[in-house]
């Protein structure tokens, strides 16, 4: 099998059902030992349900695979640090982490309780903050690891009545663009998947003849590649769905450039604005903060090359 992920030892939060539990069976299935962290709430973060992590590693195990159930509450730095502990303890190591888990608190944005945004975030992006915070100093001490976020079009695209939801999502992938820079050197790489996928989370969306070909099983094969040491690609968001995949880049256009010797008015910019935003020739966004600005500066003659 060309791509196996052998003797790894993975974590993936929210792997009780849905598309945790396809990424945990494939997983298995090519040679991970896997953490099937669950704590069994309903799709609001409501109760718990510890049979959820339970039957997804009877299957595993019977399978001939090996994991271990863990249902710590991510939400909880302290909880959720101990699931990185679990799998050391478990496994002696801890090479892959996928940050799947999620609750759901929609509502149109006047409606919007501070309480349900700050869950949304609490689970989505604090929860994947305190993994990955934990697993980082391992990973990046062995010179090996391999971390995923789950996204969504929800972030990217937007959806009405999910501003917490898309806050929360899109804030992993500055999370990703971050890390995937402080990573590289340590062959720890940092993606991010975009799946569609009939779940919890949207059995309730009307889909119609579609809802058949949005199986989860769909989704797992790029995050298992992602998760593999045949990945070499960083910060990358990959989108699944229904049998297709892609690449979701950010792009920039070819802009305008002001002389910053100069003024630079707000008329400037009105009468700038429609090639601005013209996208033709546009190119994907160069990693860290400033984008091609200093090569265009040096082509202007307001900076030296050797600055």
């Amino acid at each position: 099998m060309a791509v196996n992920l052998q003797g790894r030892s993975a974590i993936i939060t929210g792997a009780g059902a849905g598309l945790g539990r396809e990424y945990a069976l494939l997983f298995a299935k090519l040679g991970a030992k896997v953490v099937v962290n669950d704590l069994g709430v309903s799709l609001n973060g409501a109760g718990e349900n510890a049979s959820a992590a339970d039957a997804v590693v009877e299957e595993i195990r019977a399978a001939g695979g090996e994991a271990i159930a863990n249902r710590a509450n991510i939400a909880d730095p302290v909880a959720a640090r101990g699931v990185v502990d679990a799998a050391v303890d478990a496994f002696g190591r801890i090479d892959i982490l996928v940050n799947n888990a999620g609750i759901l608190r929609d509502s149109s944005f006047p409606k919007m309780t501070d309480q349900n945004f700050v869950d949304v975030l609490n689970v989505h992006l604090f929860g994947a903050y305190y993994l990955t915070h934990a697993a980082w100093p391992l990973m990046t001490a062995q010179k090996y690891g391999r971390v995923v976020f789950t996204t969504s079009p929800a972030g990217t695209n937007g959806n009405f009545g999910q501003t917490n939801y898309g806050a929360a999502k899109l804030g992993l992938v500055g999370m990703m663009n971050c890390l995937a820079l402080e990573g590289r050197k340590h062959d720890v790489l940092v993606n991010a998947i975009s799946p569609s996928a009939l779940t919890r989370m949207t059995e309730n969306v009307p889909m119609g003849e579609l809802s058949q070909w949005l199986r989860a099983d769909l989704v797992a094969p790029a995050v298992a590649w992602l998760s593999s040491e045949k990945c070499q690609e960083t910060a990358h968001i990959i989108s699944a769905g229904g049998g297709f995949f892609a690449q979701h880049r950010i792009f920039e256009t070819p802009g305008v450039q002001f002389d910053p010797k100069d003024e630079v008015t707000v008329d400037m910019f009105d009468d700038a604005f429609s090639r601005i935003v013209d996208i033709e020739g546009a190119k994907p966004v160069k990693p860290g903060p400033l984008g091609d600005l200093v090569p265009r500066l040096i082509a202007m003659g307001r900076m030296s090359a050797e600055s």
